[in-house]
């Protein structure tokens, strides 16, 4: 524990600019996704766009997870178009329950996407934790679908993708970011309740 400690505080007085604005902006950001707040698409667009570069440089070497903040980001536009899109003067997206059809589709995404990333890590990178860093980046992208579609489920995807990352980041020397995907975490954790809670209060304005 001594060393854990000391590894997160070393990571933090080592930390560049750019982890530093990518964490900051990630834990608001999840904090406005945890509030059904439309800007944790701005402040997540600006998060996974350091990220990207972070994860992408060679020192780091994370292909995977470089690539899926690069996908956040696009998720991220379109989440924020269909969060403020209108219908009748309402939202046209509201929180609701995966159906069958959408647990099929993440599922899909989570298959299809592991085997391809793991696929093209092995091929053209010179990744050395192939298998996870391909899982952690599979299981986010059906998150990510999932929070841009408001299903409540996404808070578990997201979070099988936290539960594993962790220790990848560890591994990797990038303290400071496993301390924000703890974060991350716990707030999912309490997001996927406050969710369900906001759920039943819509249907009880549509009674």
């Amino acid at each position: 524990m001594d060393g854990f400690i000391q590894q997160v505080i070393d990571g933090f007085l080592q930390m560049s600019w750019q982890e530093a604005t990518g964490v900051i902006f990630g834990i608001v950001s999840v904090f406005c996704s945890r509030a059904n707040s439309v800007w944790v698409y701005p402040t997540g667009l600006v998060s996974t766009g350091f990220f990207t570069y972070l994860f992408a440089k060679p020192g780091v070497g994370l292909y995977a997870e470089a690539g899926l903040n690069a996908y956040y980001f696009v998720m991220s536009v379109y989440g924020w178009y269909n969060w403020t899109r209108q219908k009748d003067g309402h939202h046209a997206v509201g929180i609701s329950w995966m159906s069958r059809r959408d647990w099929q589709i993440a599922l899909g995404i989570v298959v299809v996407g592991w085997v391809f990333i793991w696929w093209v890590l092995r091929s053209f990178t010179d990744s050395t934790v192939p298998i996870l860093d391909a899982l952690v980046s599979a299981t986010a992208w059906s998150g990510m679908w999932l929070l841009a579609k408001r299903k409540i489920e996404n808070w578990v995807m997201l979070n099988v993708s936290n539960f594993i990352a962790v220790p990848l980041l560890l591994y990797k020397g990038l303290a400071p970011t496993a301390v924000l995907t703890v974060i991350l975490f716990i707030v999912a954790v309490n997001g996927y309740f406050h969710w369900r809670r906001i759920y039943r209060e819509q249907l009880n304005e549509q009674a």
